[in-house]
């Protein structure tokens, strides 16, 4: 599962990392490319996708939890935050946005909790070795509400089985699943509907990563500060 994580990278970064500049969807609302410590299901947030217009990558803003276009009230997105690679071609919910609708989430970090006794849990911070940001592999789905005629973006992560990283401290049973930059225009491009990218679908080498520990304050979901994420002393 993957139900928290972070960004420490601004608008800045994030469009050089995206290999984009078009950004013009948050102009009225910059805050929205700020870095986040504590980022929670429900908030609004930056993918990349490509765009409808040029086919080139776009950032743009979407809500955490993945409403499906056939949805009659919208109010799927609590439980859809992750979808499960073993079963995204299948699921009702998911299985057309896999095939037409994938997008990158871009972070810095995520927390995993792990389970002390039955009381207690020791959340952890996982990154890359060297700071930099990644992609969480995603899906998208675009809800219009027909009464209202407004339109609702929404995503979710895929999770996968952990890496040795995440067994070996036996933080969780699940991991998001983390793409290479070499596969970023694979995962993006719709291509073929009866070739999908389920290779992509894998847990990401744990040579690149590290985890630690962090305070206990990131488990409340309206804390976001940049020290959540520094480590326990």
């Amino acid at each position: 599962m993957c139900g928290r994580y972070g960004r420490r990278a601004d608008k800045q970064r994030i469009a050089e990392w995206a290999q984009t500049h078009d950004t013009n969807v948050f102009n009225d609302d910059d805050t929205l490319l700020a870095p986040s410590y504590n980022i929670a299901p429900q908030t609004v947030q930056p993918v990349v996708r490509l765009a409808r217009d040029t086919g080139k990558r776009e950032l743009t803003a979407m809500r955490w939890g993945l409403v499906p276009y056939w949805s009659k009230d919208g109010k799927a997105g609590f439980t859809t935050i992750n979808a499960k690679a073993e079963t995204i071609t299948t699921s009702p919910v998911f299985r057309e946005a896999f095939k037409r609708r994938r997008c990158l989430v871009p972070a810095d970090l995520f927390y995993e909790w792990q389970k002390i006794d039955a009381k207690t849990k020791q959340p952890y911070a996982i990154a890359m070795k060297d700071g930099s940001i990644f992609a969480f592999a995603g899906l998208w789905e675009r809800w219009k509400d027909w009464a209202k005629g407004q339109i609702l973006e929404t995503y979710t992560i895929i999770t996968t089985d952990p890496n040795e990283l995440i067994s070996y401290l036996s933080i969780h049973d699940r991991m998001p699943v983390i793409l290479r930059p070499s596969d970023y225009g694979r995962w993006l491009d719709p291509g073929d509907p009866n070739h999908l990218p389920v290779d992509l679908l894998r847990p990401f080498d744990a040579d690149f990563m590290r985890a630690w520990k962090v305070g206990p304050d990131v488990g409340n979901v309206k804390n976001d500060r940049p020290d959540l994420c520094e480590p326990l002393t």
